[in-house]
Parts: structure tokens; C-alpha cells; sequence
């Protein structure tokens, strides 16, 4: 199965989970008269429309480069992981808005309605579905080296996270009574601002792939230490790295004894170029460029 292919198939397996349950916890949260079971369910709800950015951009970045790309189109994956965050964000806005709302209302003396049990049942099992499509995705995210995929999975767990928060609120506000149900709108504000944290960390990390943000000084480190690894090179300097979606381009300027025929150069050019294919893949992009000394 292609790269593709097995994306396509982990994010339709998400996909079809988020569909069942934003469904079951929209009429969990209105039954149940849960504001924290609704929230929970638009969150679902932006899960679900994630999974279509995840099938639409995937196909686009799978394409081979072009004249009019000429480094690929991995870039598009990570424009897809940057929207992730953002549809994110607008979710856990609105999320915490709303609570926010609510707990005003409560401060100003009005009385806010307990929740029902089916709110705290479709919390749990939010909880154990979400964090199940977390574990599985962010797998297969990881050995295909996909940073949307990888992504997308945080979006499963964010989920499973916010349905902890709603069903400790709910749950509070059914053991304390009908006075304490402010629990369960405090429980959406709580759940928001931790899907906060995670949309930054999404956010941050697809910006800085945009912004053509270096690799980690450690990942450049060893780069320099597989191109020494040649006992007839000397001082790899100027080296320039990136991420291109689930690939990584590498430009350094490398010295070797002037006297040597050009071939003998080239090929010891190749060969460095193929030791770090081996390392960070195939689809790397490698520029050498040969000084003398």
C-alpha cells in the first residue's frame, strides 16, 4: 500500500469514528442538557472537518515535483496541519465563550439545570473511542513520517481530553445536585483552554515549517558528523536545512583536496549524498557543493 493510500485509509478510519460520535453527543448534550456535551460534540464536529482537510491536501502533496514545484508539493501537508490548528483554535474559542457564558449567568444568580446520565455516558465513552483513534493514528503517523497525520491524531486525543474534563463535570454536578451543576459549564471552559495549548503547539509547529525554520541543532549535528564520517572531507560548513512536508532538504559546502580528478570528487559527492538518504529517507533532498583546499 502506498504512502498515500495508507493515509487515506487511517483518516477515513478516524473519520468514520468522529461522524458516529459527534452525532451520538449532540443528542447525549441535548437529552442530557449538558453544555460540556455539546461543547464536546463541536469539538467532534471539528475533528470531523479536519479528516476532509486531511484527505484533500494529502492527495495534493503526494504529487511529484513539477515544473511549477520544483521541490515537491510536501508543502501543502503542512498547510493542512497549520488549518488542523486553526479549525482548532475557532473550536476551543467557542467553546470557552460559551462555558464563559453560562458561568456568568450562574454568578448573576440564575439557575442553571443538572445534566442527565446520558451525558456522562457519552462522555466515557468519547474518552475510550478517541483515545483509541489517537493511539492508532499517531502510529501509523509516525512510520509514515507525516506531520499532518501526526497532527491529526493530537486532534483525536484533544478530543479524548476535553471528554475527560466534561465527564468529571458532568459527573460532579450529578453527584452534588442541582446546585453545584455549574460544574459542567465549568468543565467546557476548562476543556477549552486546554484545546488551546494544543492548537499552539500544532500552529507552532507548521508555522515554523512554512517560515522555512531549521531542523533541530541535534538533527544538523549529525549531519555534519555522517558528512565527516569520510576520512577525505574536511569542514562541512554553510549547511542550510528544512523540512518540505514529510521531507527534509539538506545544502552544505564541503572541502576536499583540490587535487584530486573531478570524478574522484563526484562520486565521494554521491556517496554522502546516499549516506544521508539512508538516514533521513529517500525523498531527501541533497545539495553538496565541492570546494578545494
Amino acid at each position: 500500500m502506498t504512502r498515500e493510500k495508507e493515509i487515506y485509509k487511517v483518516t477515513l478510519v478516524g473519520s468514520a469514528g468522529n461522524a458516529a460520535l459527534l452525532t451520538f453527543k449532540f443528542i447525549a448534550g441535548v437529552m442530557g442538557n449538558s453544555s460540556a456535551m455539546i461543547a464536546d460534540a463541536v469539538h467532534s464536529l471539528s475533528d470531523f472537518v479536519t479528516d476532509i482537510l486531511v484527505l484533500v491536501f494529502v492527495s495534493i502533496s503526494a504529487k511529484p515535483q513539477d515544473t511549477s514545484h520544483d521541490y515537491g508539493h510536501g508543502k501543502f501537508e503542512t498547510i493542512a496541519s497549520f488549518l488542523i490548528g486553526l479549525a482548532l483554535v475557532a473550536a476551543a474559542t467557542g467553546i470557552v465563550v460559551s462555558g464563559a457564558l453560562k458561568l456568568w449567568a450562574w454568578w448573576g444568580g440564575a439557575e442553571l439545570e443538572s445534566p442527565g446520565w446520558i451525558a456522562l455516558w457519552a462522555a466515557v465513552l468519547s474518552i475510550v473511542i478517541k483515545e483509541l483513534l489517537y493511539q492508532y493514528t499517531a502510529r501509523r503517523g509516525r512510520k509514515l513520517d507525516s506531520q499532518v497525520m501526526i497532527a491529526n491524531a493530537w486532534h483525536h486525543r484533544s478530543d479524548a481530553l476535553s471528554s475527560v474534563g466534561a465527564a468529571v463535570g458532568i459527573g460532579l454536578a450529578l453527584w452534588l445536585g442541582q446546585h453545584w451543576a455549574v460544574f459542567d459549564p465549568l468543565a467546557s471552559v476548562v476543556v477549552g483552554l486546554m484545546l488551546m495549548k494544543v492548537a499552539y503547539e500544532l500552529l507552532k509547529t507548521s508555522i515554523n515549517e512554512l517560515t522555512e525554520s531549521s531542523l533541530p541543532a541535534e538533527t544538523e549535528q549529525e549531519i555534519e558528523q555522517i558528512i565527516l564520517s569520510f576520512g577525505d572531507v574536511r569542514q562541512p560548513h554553510n549547511l542550510r536545512t528544512r523540512r518540505i512536508g514529510n521531507r527534509i532538504a539538506i545544502e552544505a559546502h564541503v572541502r576536499m583536496d583540490g587535487r584530486l580528478p573531478l570524478e574522484t570528487v563526484h562520486e565521494r559527492a554521491t556517496t554522502i549524498e546516499r549516506k544521508l538518504k539512508e538516514r533521513f529517507g529517500n525523498n531527501t533532498h541533497v545539495t553538496l557543493h565541492m570546494e578545494p583546499f
